[in-house]
């Protein structure tokens, strides 16, 4: 797979260089303060490669305290590392299907094409609740190619996602999933922190409606949403899970990009996560 290091403020500068466990850092265009994966959060010590260890699992977390306007994150190099966003980019895809009318709601059915796919969720029809649940590749291919190539650019350029290049218009239904669309997981968390702060150019109804799409979890004291993705034509397999969690009146960014080895892995995407977010006190 193509990589490229950009830095995630500044594409036209050089990656910052990965800080050290023991330090607090300021990157020289931006004055967020970034939490080493070892370091403490108030008397609490805060280890973000435990998890990583104990799964026994290659990848990076990075996690962004709103309130505390802090990072925290494990593996920084890999965290300026841009990749393919994979079905990550179904958050955006349902932004722009719904802002252009492509798709009316959230509950709009479109027919399966009988095409037999890996997966039992895929072939039937669908929504865009459903479709975005199950990650159905086919029904948020079917979106784009709706949306069309000079309308998803034109949203691409607005909200500046990732590196900006979804390639020419026969790719239209492939640029995030074999490039040469890429982000970064910090790049992630910024698209993710415009959507929850309604910062994004689309209406007030449709970020609602797709973050309520993205809902993963509910409780009395929490709510967790996110994106799955996870793509099996790189070496090795490569998986996200991308979010934010609100909890304690406060809301908790967070990406995580993982080497998916074998077939239990997918899951561990999640796992790893939650253990990443319960080692600052949450959940």
């Amino acid at each position: 797979m193509a990589i490229a290091l950009l830095h995630p403020d500044c594409p036209d500068q050089p990656v910052c260089p990965p800080i050290s466990r023991a330090t607090e850092s300021r990157c020289g265009c931006s004055n967020r303060r970034v939490g080493s994966a070892r370091g403490n959060r108030g008397d609490r010590q805060v280890d973000l490669a435990q998890p990583f260890e104990q799964l026994g699992i290659e990848g990076a977390i990075l996690i962004y305290d709103q309130n505390a306007d802090q990072f925290y994150e494990h593996n920084p190099s890999r965290n300026a590392t841009a990749f393919f966003p994979l079905s990550t980019f179904k958050i955006f895809n349902a932004l722009v299907s719904l802002e252009t009318g492509v798709m009316r709601d959230d509950v709009t059915v479109l027919t399966w094409d009988g095409v037999e796919r890996e997966f039992p969720t895929w072939n039937r029809d669908t929504n865009l609740r459903q479709g975005f649940k199950d990650s159905v590749v086919w029904f948020y291919q079917v979106l784009a190619r709706k949306v069309g190539y000079e309308r998803m650019q034109d949203f691409i350029n607005q909200v500046s996602y990732g590196n900006r290049n979804i390639g020419p218009a026969e790719a239209i239904d492939r640029f995030w999933l074999e490039g040469p669309l890429q982000i970064t997981p910090r790049q992630q968390i910024e698209f993710l922190q415009k959507l929850y702060q309604n910062e994004l150019p689309f209406s007030q109804r449709t970020i609602d409606l797709v973050k309520d799409i993205m809902v993963f979890e509910r409780t009395p004291t929490y709510v967790l949403r996110g994106k799955t993705g996870w793509s099996d034509i790189v070496e090795p397999d490569l998986g996200w899970f991308v979010g934010y969690l609100e909890q304690n009146d406060n809301v908790y960014f967070f990406a995580t990009n993982i080497d998916i080895q074998d077939d239990d892995d997918p899951s561990v995407r999640i796992e790893v996560t939650r253990r990443s977010l319960r080692a600052l006190g949450l959940f």
